[in-house]
């Protein structure tokens, strides 16, 4: 999408990144978990650092990319998952909702009548059955592949498994969401701590340039 923007390219698709590397470098974070699509971010967060480092002082650690053991979840429709093309399951949403987006997922093409083999490897279904479903995921495949499990049970099986693997998290919400108070004395405490260490590192990086006069 971007490429195709040729020369109308807005400051935000370069002043991002920079802005995204220094929270990362404000705070000399180690390492940062990100998903498959922001390892290049990381890549010119590292690049700043490392140039800065020559310049200057060895002020910035090198940031190392710590990937998830999924780096990538899809869209329900196979796609990139994004709000903006309506493909996402969210950990907030409601049991109802879960199942009513697992039914509109896309499923393999190839499996049109409920005894035919799947392809559990072009299924999005079942790639989210091997994330959030793993115990089973084996099983499943297999009964997939011989034609014993349809799409609408392996839908189900799915919705059931991500119902229960953010239940917690649900009810957790509801909690906060009782108690606001709670929820801005931490994020007031949390940006007095951030502002300390942010602070500190301002210093050290104009010390290191010879800006740290009153």
């Amino acid at each position: 999408r971007d490429l195709g923007l040729k020369d109308n390219i807005g400051y935000g698709l370069l002043g991002y990144p920079v802005l995204m590397a220094s929270d990362i470098l404000i705070y000399k974070a180690n390492a940062v978990p990100v998903g498959e699509d922001q390892v290049h971010h990381i890549e010119l967060t590292r690049e700043i650092a490392r140039r800065f480092n020559n310049l200057y002082k060895n002020v910035f650690p090198l940031p190392q990319v710590k990937l998830t053991k999924v780096p990538r979840v899809p869209g329900t429709d196979g796609k990139r998952m994004s709000k903006t093309l309506g493909n996402t399951i969210s950990i907030s949403d409601s049991p109802e909702k879960i199942e009513e987006k697992v039914k509109t997922m896309i499923t393999d093409t190839q499996k049109i009548r409920l005894n035919d083999p799947g392809h559990p490897d072009i299924c999005v279904v079942f790639t989210y059955q091997d994330i959030f479903n793993p115990e089973q995921s084996k099983e499943i495949s297999v009964d997939c592949k011989s034609g014993k499990l349809g799409c609408v049970e392996c839908k189900k099986g799915l919705a059931q498994a991500l119902i229960n693997k953010f239940d917690g998290f649900r009810e957790r919400r509801k909690y906060y969401e009782k108690n606001p108070e709670i929820i801005r004395e931490i994020v007031v405490e949390g940006s007095k701590k951030a502002r300390q260490v942010a602070k500190q590192t301002l210093n050290e990086a104009k010390k290191a340039m010879n800006l740290d006069y009153e």
